[in-house]
């Protein structure tokens, strides 16, 4: 949960608090590219690059996920983010977000909390059977 939470939101603060100056900056005004660029760019950088050295980094032995199931919904919904921006900034509402998409976006990511606490747990009731 620590990794999804404050793990996330500190390593992504400075886009963030970019985003949220170059939108308190424009209110009113059509949006600027700063904040979407920010944002996609980061998430690209850490889930291609940082993967990719992390990886690197431990060795040539094998490396295996230890909980397919929390791995797989944060995959899913990892896709499903990028799905999602297409959506709102493409096709829905071009160039703009609209309330409604805010909320349901915000609202994305407190069920994958709870989706991704409720797939460790079940690992490690998993877990605990087998010992």
């Amino acid at each position: 949960m620590a990794n999804l939470t404050l793990m996330a939101f500190g390593s992504s603060a400075p886009e963030i608090i970019l985003s949220v100056l170059e939108a308190l900056k424009d209110l009113g005004k059509p949006a600027g590219d700063l904040g979407p660029s920010t944002i996609v760019g980061s998430a690209a950088f850490n889930l291609l690059v940082i993967s990719a050295v992390s990886i690197y980094a431990v060795g040539e032995d094998v490396k295996k996920i230890d909980d397919m199931g929390v791995f797989a919904t944060t995959g899913v919904f990892s896709v499903f983010a990028y799905v999602w921006l297409y959506y709102c900034l493409s096709i829905e509402t071009p160039g703009f977000v609209t309330s409604k998409e805010a909320y349901l976006t915000f609202g994305f990511f407190f069920i994958l909390l709870i989706l991704a606490f409720s797939a460790d747990k079940v690992n490690q009731k998993k877990k605990k059977k087998e010992n």
